[in-house]
């Protein structure tokens, strides 16, 4: 539908008042919000994040791009639980305790629900209770953890150790990422997977999941 190639085009865009005018348009047209999510908003964010993914555009444009597809998101996410749209998974995820940095952290939350994730952000300097309250509430699919500091990432090691010792490390994937953490220290830790930046996070959460 034309509307809808319209709509991803202004996500891409970055102009959050003609995706919302679209949305809307697209609803009075009777397009179902399954679609307007899919084939609009999503279809827009999954140009952005292969074009971050190869460089070709940056943070800014990421952001302006999220924004925009929020404001579509805002409209048709009631319509979306009426019509039990369930999301491609969920996601928990948090900068670990002692650490305040989320600038990567909220690049791949945004890039995530612009995938179609439905994704609960803890913020930054998460501690272990928190991680474990929301990991046993939100029942989700994936959690992620992010670090930028090399004295927090050990937060990692002891987060998996209380999920082991919970008996949730079973039922959820862990992820990690962020400037000191390697492949080899998320082998060491036993996490399901690490993404080196925000754009390739969105993959790694699809392979985790079998996606």
């Amino acid at each position: 539908m034309a509307i809808l190639e319209d709509l991803a085009a202004e996500v891409i865009k970055g102009d959050a008042d003609a995706a919302k005018n679209l949305t809307e348009e697209a609803l009075s047209q009777n397009t179902s919000a399954a679609d307007i999510l899919n084939l609009g908003l999503v279809a827009g964010m999954n140009v952005i994040s292969k074009q971050f993914k190869n460089n070709e555009i940056f943070i800014p444009e990421v952001l302006v791009a999220a924004r925009a597809m929020k404001a579509g998101m805002q409209i048709i996410r009631p319509l979306l639980a009426e019509a039990n749209v369930e999301p491609l998974g969920k996601i928990i995820i948090g900068t670990v305790g002692g650490d305040l940095h989320d600038i990567g952290k909220n690049i791949v939350a945004m890039l995530l629900e612009g995938a179609g994730f439905e994704v609960v952000d803890l913020g930054a300097d998460v501690p272990k209770e928190k991680f474990l309250e929301f990991a046993e509430k939100e029942n989700p699919d994936v959690l992620g953890m992010s670090a930028l500091l090399t004295t927090t990432m050990v937060f990692m090691k002891d987060m998996l150790e209380a999920l082991e010792e919970s008996g949730l490390k079973d039922k959820i994937k862990v992820i990690v990422g962020g400037a000191p953490i390697t492949q080899s220290y998320a082998d060491e830790i036993k996490a399901d997977g690490y993404a080196p930046d925000a754009a390739s996070a969105v993959d790694l959460v699809k392979s985790v999941m079998g996606n």
